[in-house]
């Protein structure tokens, strides 16, 4: 048997990693600002973190939701707390894509409407209800394709009025800055507009933070940047620093019902305590500020360099193109030239997610390899 050969793949393995780096068998090192796609939130192999993971697996890594778990509801309450969302209630699963099937779902169960609302160059993931709520028609199955989505332009309230007017939706997801897409973001005051206009039409306001949560924007969420409350958030990712997690944060006035949603490994006491020390990590070395400031500086220091075309985003989730660069040929260039691992949106487009914990030493690295990259060029 061999793998189903649907990824393109650079021909390198990396074998271990500390911090934002890398290593290669060869023990060849690497700079990774792409975090493995935005998922290593406080750096590879932390030793807080080994250490949280192999000491609950030594224990009991695992039982069904059949139990009580006492490591969901201090997750809940950690979470809760440090998201600014005490409120809320917490539902576990195991990705950005099952949490999105779960907000959509939950928003159709509460209000009796089966439409959702969603916004050009949205990603929301690749299951049935996920992927039919993203803007790819490459990635959509026939089997996929529903009239139950439907799809306007990011920033456009009055087209977002006229929709939400019908009153057939049961939610609107917007993701709280578009990664896959080149990293676009919907305007504070359209954000705005949009929670009122959902409170006003009974539509529940979904954040998709999967990419843009869990402190990358330099805020815990990116939304809260706009000043919102939504009914329902999605976060996956950066988590649990790359062991498999998801989790909807649902608004205390949306009622539950025994059976409307479950998992099986879901919230399993692996996943827990992988998303407790990171949040643990998260506040004891102040890493949503170090997100604010390193982004800050390196958004800054792009901006002043030559052929530079744009450069967008925010903390450390940067999108930059460069005039006569396609995103794949600077990525190479970086990666195998540079020792540098970035990542890719569209034709253009270089993206930047790196840990959280990325240091003013290695952005200024960055920055030095990144000059000389278009100056050889």
């Amino acid at each position: 048997m061999k793998l189903f050969d649907v990824y393109s793949l650079y021909d390198i393995e990396p074998v271990r990693g500390e911090g934002s780096h890398v290593f290669t068998a060869d023990g060849s090192e690497y700079l990774d600002l792409y975090g493995g796609h935005a998922v290593i939130s406080i750096g590879h192999a932390h030793p807080k973190y080994v250490k949280a993971v192999a000491d609950q697996v030594a224990r009991l890594g695992f039982y069904s939701n059949s139990v009580q778990n006492s490591l969901q509801t201090r997750l809940a309450e950690r979470l809760g707390t440090l998201s600014g969302y005490p409120d809320y209630e917490l539902f576990l699963c195991n990705s950005g894509a099952e949490a999105n099937e779960n907000a959509m779902k939950l928003a159709s169960f509460t209000t009796g409407r089966s439409k959702i609302l969603a916004f050009g160059k949205a990603f929301h993931g690749r299951t049935s209800g996920a992927v039919a709520a993203t803007d790819n028609p490459a990635i959509q199955a026939p089997f996929n394709k529903t009239d139950n989505v439907e799809f306007i332009p990011l920033n456009d309230i009055e087209a977002a009025r006229e929709a939400l007017a019908s009153r057939q939706f049961a939610g609107a997801i917007i993701e709280g800055i578009q990664g896959v897409s080149g990293i676009h973001e919907p305007t504070p005051e359209f954000l705005r507009e949009l929670q009122e206009e959902c409170h006003n039409t009974g539509t529940l306001l979904i954040l998709d933070e999967i990419q843009s949560g869990y402190g990358r924007s330099g805020r815990f969420f990116a939304h809260q940047h706009a000043g919102i409350r939504p009914d329902i958030i999605t976060c996956a990712k950066g988590i649990a620093n790359g062991f498999p997690c998801g989790a909807v944060l649902i608004s205390p006035a949306i009622p539950a019902r025994k059976g409307m949603l479950g998992t099986t490994f879901g919230g399993n006491h692996l996943a827990c305590a992988a998303a407790l020390a990171v949040l643990d990590v998260m506040e004891e070395e102040n890493l949503i500020e170090n997100a604010a400031e390193v982004g800050e500086y390196l958004i800054s220091e792009l901006r002043k360099i030559p052929g530079v075309k744009d450069v967008r985003g925010r903390g450390l989730m940067i999108g930059l193109e460069v005039e006569g660069f396609t995103g794949s040929d600077l990525r190479r260039r970086l990666l195998f030239d540079h020792h540098i691992f970035t990542g890719g949106a569209g034709q253009y487009t270089v993206r930047l997610l790196p840990a959280l914990s990325l240091s003013k030493a290695d952005a200024d690295r960055f920055l030095t390899e990144f000059r000389k990259a278009i100056a050889n060029s």
